[in-house]
């Protein structure tokens, strides 16, 4: 792959990312919002303490929120097309929109989903402020090994392909990756700072729109980058994609 095509899938990516943003950007104010309203009520109706807001709510949950989730949006959407650079043609034979969305699919898997299953999202109220180092800490150890854990399972499946078959080469990766993620959780320290009369619908609805924002994202991100990339590396001739046949000539 050259330099040219590699910067075009830059781009490309970077757009997806940006247009992944909005769709989680409308998740997030639709399902996410509500809920840290809720928590924040529940915290100010707790507290003894009240400390004077730097910026106000209502710009977090608008231009704040607007901000934070389309840098995001356009960061790991170009981040996302570089490494499909490096896994285009290496993980099967895929073609470039099937390969988009297997990527964004084991990259939501691995990036959010494993790390969110041993240390879920909390909403505000939640959480000792003492330990939010800890916290993050942990957290992004959990998101490094669960990458790392399957970049391996994924060698390792390429490398028993040609003597177990694709098939069972798969689910050995796959059980490999499982038992190393089942000991990291056994291992790593257990978090659990949730008050005792916190609701717990609260607590599981925002968990959900947390899931929700991500996966909205990645999907996004992974059908519409799928597309732009099939199109600059499959390009259709100009004849069939208008749907006229050229005459012949006489």
């Amino acid at each position: 792959m050259n330099s040219a095509t590699v910067r075009n899938l830059l781009v490309r990516g970077m757009l997806a990312g940006l247009a992944a943003g909005v769709l989680a950007l409308v998740v997030a104010y639709l399902l996410g919002e509500p809920s840290v309203d809720k928590a924040i009520a529940f915290e100010d109706a707790h507290s003894h303490e009240h400390e004077m807001e730097v910026v106000s709510r209502s710009l977090q949950s608008t231009a704040g929120l607007a901000t934070g989730v389309l840098v995001y949006g356009v960061a790991f959407g170009g981040i996302a097309a570089l490494a499909y650079c490096f896994a285009l043609g290496r993980v099967g034979r895929f073609s470039p929109r099937a390969t988009a969305l297997l990527l964004s699919g084991c990259a939501l898997l691995a990036v959010y989903v494993v790390p969110f299953l041993k240390y879920p999202a909390n909403p505000p109220s939640v959480g000792d402020p003492d330990t939010i180092s800890k916290r993050t800490t942990l957290y992004f150890l959990m998101m490094l090994l669960s990458v790392l854990l399957a970049v391996a399972a994924t060698l390792l499946g390429k490398r028993l392909a040609p003597s177990l078959g694709t098939w069972w080469a798969t689910v050995v990766a796959v059980t490999a990756f499982a038992v190393m993620i089942g000991l990291a959780y056994e291992f790593l320290p257990v978090i659990n700072e949730v008050p005792k009369d916190f609701p717990a619908a609260l607590l599981w609805r925002f968990r959900l729109s947390a899931l929700a924002i991500q996966t909205a994202m990645w999907a996004g991100f992974g059908l519409l980058f799928g597309e732009l990339a099939e199109r600059l590396l499959h390009p259709k001739p100009a004849a069939a994609a208008s749907g006229r046949a050229v005459p012949a000539a006489h």
